[in-house]
C-alpha cells in the first residue's frame, strides 16, 4: 500500500482545513492567535523560573524577548520543512518543563563557585547547545531507543522531574526563595486565588475556559496584586525598545559536570516529542504508520534537537513540539500548516519587544507560583500516567519503586553523597540523573519478555490513538 493509500485514523470532528489546505488570511490569523494563546505562558514561564529562581532578574526581559523569538523560528522550521528537518506539520515549539530541575542545577553549581550572571548564562546556554546533538543523533534511531528507554524508564523520569520541581512552586506561593515575609497569608491568599480560578475555569465545559484558565489565572492574580499594591509598575526596568538577537551575548562555557544532567533529559526528550508528533499526525488525519509516519517522526524530532542548538545559541532554553496545541487543532479544525508561519510571525514579532518580559518580571512570586504548582503537579502525574499505562506489575515496581527512592532520597538528604569524589557528587546531586540512571540500569538488568517491533512498526504513543478514538474523550 502507497503512502497516500495508508489508512488514516478518522475522528468524530471533521477538519475544516486539512494539512496542505491555504486557508483565507481572516481565517488563519484567527487559528494563530489561538495558539499563541494557548502557548504563550507555557513558553515564557520557564525562563521566568530559571531567571527568578538564579536571580538573574536583570536579564529576564532579554531572556523572555529571546524566548518567544526562537519559538516563533522552531515553529516555522517544522512546519515549512527544510529537506530533511521539520515535520510538515501544524506543531509549535516551545521551551520545555523537562529542564528546569536540571538547569537550576547547572546555574546553583556556577553560582555555588561564586560566578556571576553571565558565567551562568554561558554555562546553561554551552551546555544546552552541545546536550541538543544529542537529540539530532538519537531521532535517526527513535525505534531503537525505545527499546532502551521503555515507558517505565520514562514514565519514572517524568514523574520525577514533576515531584522535584514541586519545592519551586510551593516556596513562591510563599513568597520566593529568602523572602522576609515567606508564608504570610498574603502571599498564600494570591497563589490561592490564582489556583482556585483555575480549577474553577476547567469545570466549564466551554473549551476556550479552559485553554485559557492559566493565563485568565495569572491576569487576575496579577491584578489583585497591583490593587493590593504589590506590583510598582514604577519599577519596570530601563529596557531598549528593541530586542536585538545576539548569538551567545553571554559568552560561551562548557562544564562536564552539568552537561550530565542535561544529557539525560536529551535522552527521553526525543521519546515525549515523538508522541506528541504522533497525537498531531492523528489529529490532521495523517498516516500514524508506514514509511511517511516514520519519515515525518524522524524529521520532527531532527528539526527538535537543531531547534534547541538554535535556542541555546539566540540565548534561550531547549525547546520541544508543545502537546498543548494539538487540543487547539481539534478546537479550530484548522489542521494547514501554513497556519504555524502566522504563528512564527507573531512569536517573531513579539519577542522583539522586551517590554513583554519587564512587565512580566514584575509578576509576584505567589501569583507564577499558584500556576506553577498546577504545571509541575500534571507533569508529575503525566509520569504516573505513563507508568499505569506501562502496566505496575512486580518488576516495574520494583524499578520504579527503587528509582523514585534514590532520586527524591537524594534531595532530600544531598548528605549521602558526602564521601563522593567531588565530580561525582556534582553529577548525581541532581535526582533526575540518579533516578535516570537507576530505572535504565535496572530495565536493563531485570529484562521482561517483549516482542521486538520492525522499525516501520514503531508506535511511540499508541494508548493515544486509543484515547483520541474514545468517544467519551471526544465528546
Amino acid at each position: 500500500m502507497s503512502d497516500a493509500q495508508a489508512p488514516r485514523p478518522r475522528y468524530k470532528s471533521e477538519l475544516i482545513y486539512g494539512l496542505e489546505d491555504r486557508p483565507h488570511f481572516s481565517a488563519a490569523i484567527f487559528a494563530a492567535l489561538q495558539h499563541v494563546l494557548a502557548s504563550f505562558v507555557g513558553i515564557i514561564t520557564p525562563t521566568l523560573i530559571v531567571g527568578g529562581v538564579l536571580g538573574l532578574q536583570s536579564e529576564v526581559p532579554y531572556l523572555v524577548s529571546m524566548a518567544l523569538f526562537v519559538s516563533g523560528l522552531g515553529t516555522f522550521v517544522q512546519a515549512r520543512k527544510f529537506g530533511p528537518i521539520g515535520s510538515g506539520l501544524l506543531c509549535l515549539q516551545g521551551t520545555s518543563f523537562s529542564f528546569i530541575s536540571v538547569i537550576l542545577s547547572a546555574g546553583f553549581m556556577v553560582k555555588a563557585r561564586g560566578g556571576g550572571t553571565d558565567e551562568i548564562l554561558s554555562t546553561i546556554f554551552g551546555i544546552c547547545f552541545f546536550a541538543a546533538f544529542i537529540e539530532v543523533v538519537l531521532s535517526q534511531f527513535i525505534g531503537k531507543l525505545r527499546k532502551l528507554i521503555t515507558p517505565v524508564v520514562t514514565g519514572t523520569i517524568i514523574t520525577l522531574m514533576g515531584l522535584s520541581l514541586i519545592k519551586v512552586a510551593v516556596t513562591d506561593m510563599a513568597g520566593g526563595f529568602g523572602a522576609s515575609d515567606l508564608g504570610a497569608a498574603g502571599n498564600m491568599g494570591l497563589a490561592g486565588l490564582v489556583l482556585l480560578t483555575i480549577v474553577v475555569l476547567n469545570r466549564f465545559n466551554n473549551p476556550f475556559l479552559r485553554l485559557g484558565s492559566i493565563v485568565i489565572g495569572l491576569t487576575l492574580g496579577f491584578v489583585v496584586a497591583w490593587l493590593l499594591g504589590r506590583v510598582d509598575l514604577a519599577a519596570l526596568p530601563q529596557v531598549p525598545l528593541i530586542s536585538v538577537p545576539v548569538p551567545f551575548k553571554y559568552g560561551f562555557s562548557f562544564d562536564w559536570v552539568a552537561f550530565v544532567p542535561v544529557a539525560v533529559i536529551f535522552l527521553i526528550s526525543p521519546l515525549e516529542a515523538a508522541g506528541d508528533l504522533t497525537a498531531n499526525s492523528m489529529i490532521s488525519q495523517q498516516p500514524v504508520k508506514g514509511p511517511l509516519y516514520i519519515k515525518r517522526i524522524k524529521s520532527g524530532l531532527l528539526a527538535d534537537g537543531l531547534n534547541s542548538a538554535m535556542a541555546a545559541t539566540f540565548n534561550s532554553l531547549p525547546m520541544v513540539t508543545f502537546a498543548q496545541n494539538n487540543g487547539v487543532i481539534q478546537l479550530t479544525g484548522v489542521a494547514s500548516r501554513y497556519v504555524a508561519y502566522f504563528i512564527a510571525g507573531l512569536l517573531v514579532l513579539l519577542g522583539l519587544f522586551p517590554m513583554i518580559g519587564a512587565v512580566l518580571q514584575l509578576m509576584p512570586k505567589p501569583v507564577l507560583g499558584g500556576a506553577t504548582l498546577i504545571m509541575f503537579g500534571t507533569v508529575a502525574v503525566a509520569g504516573i500516567k505513563i507508568l499505569a499505562e506501562a502496566g505496575l506489575h512486580r518488576r516495574n515496581v520494583l524499578i520504579v519503586a527503587i528509582s523514585l527512592g534514590m532520586g527524591l532520597g537524594v534531595a532530600a538528604v544531598p548528605e549521602v553523597l558526602r564521601e563522593l569524589p567531588k565530580a561525582l557528587h556534582n553529577i548525581f546531586e541532581s535526582p533526575i540523573t540518579v533516578g535516570a540512571f537507576c530505572a535504565i540500569l535496572l530495565n536493563i538488568f531485570l529484562p521482561e519478555a517483549f516482542i521486538e517491533l520492525e522499525e516501520d512498526e514503531f508506535d511511540p504513543e499508541s494508548s493515544t490513538l486509543k484515547v483520541m478514538q474514545d468517544p467519551d474523550v471526544t465528546k
